[in-house]
């Protein structure tokens, strides 16, 4: 995270009351799985994604199980909590989840991220989704 992102994250409301990247319940609002597709378009057909609150960012990764533990430290360092999903001989399926505020930026600097982690570690970036609490009624 640059020092800019942190200087904003000082001056933003702060996150919702209860969120974060346990909360249960919460509906997917974007999904980002064809690398072809930007994330601005993403972002911009979803209808029910509220650019002002925050979300739950989260990766969908493949990598060797041997890299699972290296992954976890490397994505630590920058909030992003490590999760298996599934595990095989050969290969352990992850999400990789933060809460933050989503804009088309910084959902493309991230998708590159875990893409060039999970290349770095011998795996595979599958795409991300977003999932976001309903607007208060």
């Amino acid at each position: 995270m640059s020092l800019l992102d942190r200087l904003r994250d000082l001056v933003r409301k702060p996150q919702e009351p209860g969120l974060s990247t346990s909360t249960p319940g919460l509906p997917v609002v974007a999904e980002a799985f064809d690398p072809a597709e930007a994330d601005s378009s993403v972002l911009a057909r979803s209808p029910d994604w509220v650019a002002e609150r925050e979300a739950v960012l989260r990766h969908h990764l493949t990598l060797p199980p041997d890299r699972v533990d290296e992954a976890t430290r490397i994505l630590a360092q920058d909030g992003w909590e490590l999760r298996e999903q599934s595990r095989t001989d050969s290969g352990v399926t992850l999400h990789a989840l933060r809460v933050q505020t989503l804009d088309a930026l910084h959902c493309a600097q991230e998708r590159s991220r875990m893409a060039g982690l999970a290349q770095r570690l011998g795996g595979d970036s599958l795409g991300w989704d977003a999932l976001q609490a309903p607007p208060p009624t």
